[in-house]
């Protein structure tokens, strides 16, 4: 169990505490939202659902609380391998028919990977939604693993890192985790590397999958037109089938806080033979539930969160030093990034770097204007509601409240907590994270680490 992060936002409410076969209302529709309902099942497995009006299309997830920062570095890379390896076949399905079933309705099938979780999901019609159900559930509970589908599956991991590694806007965010949290899993590539792929057996595949797919890591979600009492029973029948509500435990915990990795600057190049140097810098950010996340959000949306931004206007529009740039943030359990991109010519990265610091350093004393504080909101705000357009959305929203945030405010509720961020809380954000030595990482035709170190010193 992991320690409680002292600086957690309480302002939205905690997920109650259940008994196993029992139901709870967490939101109504009048809070900005769907009805939200959410029942534990015996052995662990929550199930989650949102009705949406107006639709007639399920998004349906399976979450499990496992991620790449769970593995040892002999098991780097197992957690995206299995994901994949679910695919191939089960008892009752081979991998032809988990993909054409779904397929024959219309739907649509496909999982994902991160560092805390991993998620498999469907999108059908909802009268196909018993169909889904079945499916995924089969999947993630009785998938064979065998040794003929490890050896040629990991030749597509291979094929998949290769193909990432063919990317130097990708690369680039991979050294700069790893440079910036060093030793710590969190900094780790979630496709783990070519040797540690090409090292993987049958055994240690296998036996990941079955130390850590279990009930009380296991979140089912849906959102759109569900009917939760439905879903709870099709839930019931399809794990009930593979033995996962036999036991008594009850849910784990969500993944808030713990030790916080220490962050390391320094610099990092990594040399190909290319016409674009791609440059990575990373300061210290926060966690996930850190009450100052809001802030942050509005304060990375002035700094390079789009068109309008301080980097963008002055990287780009007013000088054309570069055709990318923007900032970006990285929250986890424990910790968090703040990060800046940029693509330039390799003949202007002294420039680029200095004008970047430059508005770091500028935020960091001053803050940002009312008219940044104004759009910073506006953004979020923007992002906020739009995204929960879609059902997909919604359903990993309340997947995520209760694997990582513990905690499910009303859209409302988020949306008033935006509007709350004032230029104070902006600038005492932006005057803790944007000042100290940075991280900085950069793929391209660099011969000389040293010299990129003095440009951030």
């Amino acid at each position: 169990m992991t320690a409680p992060d002292p600086a957690r936002s309480r302002r939205g409410a905690a997920l109650p505490v259940q008994a196993p076969g029992t139901t709870r209302t967490l939101l109504r529709e009048d809070a900005g939202g769907g009805l939200v309902r959410r029942t534990v099942l015996p052995g662990g497995i929550r199930v989650v659902t949102e009705g949406v009006a107006g639709v007639r299309s399920v998004s349906f997830g399976v979450w499990v609380g496992v991620g790449s920062r769970d593995e040892s570095p002999a098991l780097a890379g197992a957690t995206h391998y299995l994901e994949h390896l679910l695919f191939k076949g089960t008892q009752r399905r081979d991998a032809f028919e988990i993909s054409s079933v779904v397929e024959a309705v219309g739907g649509e099938l496909n999982a994902f990977t991160a560092k805390e979780y991993t998620c498999y999901y469907a999108r059908v019609l909802d009268r196909d939604l018993p169909l889904a159900v079945d499916v995924v559930a089969d999947m993630v509970t009785s998938s064979l693993v065998t040794a003929g589908d490890v050896e040629s599956e990991r030749l597509v991991v291979l094929e998949e890192i290769a193909m990432h590694d063919d990317e130097p806007g990708d690369v680039v965010h991979d050294l700069l985790a790893q440079g910036f949290w060093q030793s710590a899993r969190v900094g780790r590539p979630i496709l783990g590397t070519s040797e540690s792929i090409k090292a993987l057996s049958r055994a240690a595949v296998n036996g990941w999958y079955r130390r850590r797919y279990r009930p009380e890591r296991i979140v089912v979600a849906a959102a759109g037109s569900v009917d939760h009492r439905r879903l709870v029973s099709l839930v019931r029948g399809a794990f009930g089938r593979a033995g996962f509500l036999d036991g008594d435990v009850g849910p784990e915990p969500p993944r808030i806080g713990g030790r916080r990795p220490r962050p390391r600057p320094g610099v990092h190049v990594l040399h190909r033979p290319i016409e674009q140097a791609n440059l990575a810098l990373g300061l210290p950010g926060i966690s996930r539930t850190d009450e100052r996340r809001w802030a942050l959000g509005v304060l990375n949306g002035a700094l390079g969160g789009g068109m309008s931004s301080r980097l963008f206007q002055e990287v780009r529009e007013k000088r054309g030093l570069a055709y990318s740039v923007y900032s970006y943030l990285s929250q986890y359990a424990d910790t968090g990034l703040v990060g800046v991109y940029v693509g330039c010519l390799p003949d202007k990265v002294e420039q680029v770097l200095g004008l970047v610091r430059e508005q770091l350093a500028d935020v960091a004393a001053h803050g940002i204007s009312d008219d940044e504080l104004a759009r910073g909101k506006g953004q979020l705000r923007g992002g906020l509601v739009l995204g929960l357009e879609d059902t997909g959305s919604r359903m990993s929203r309340i997947a995520k409240a209760e694997l990582v945030y513990g905690e499910l405010p009303s859209v409302n509720q988020v949306l008033a907590d935006i509007d709350a961020v004032t230029f104070d809380d902006v600038r005492a954000v932006a005057a803790e994270l944007l000042v100290g030595d940075p991280t900085l990482a950069a793929v391209g035709p660099f011969e000389d680490a040293d010299q990129l170190a003095r440009l951030v010193a």
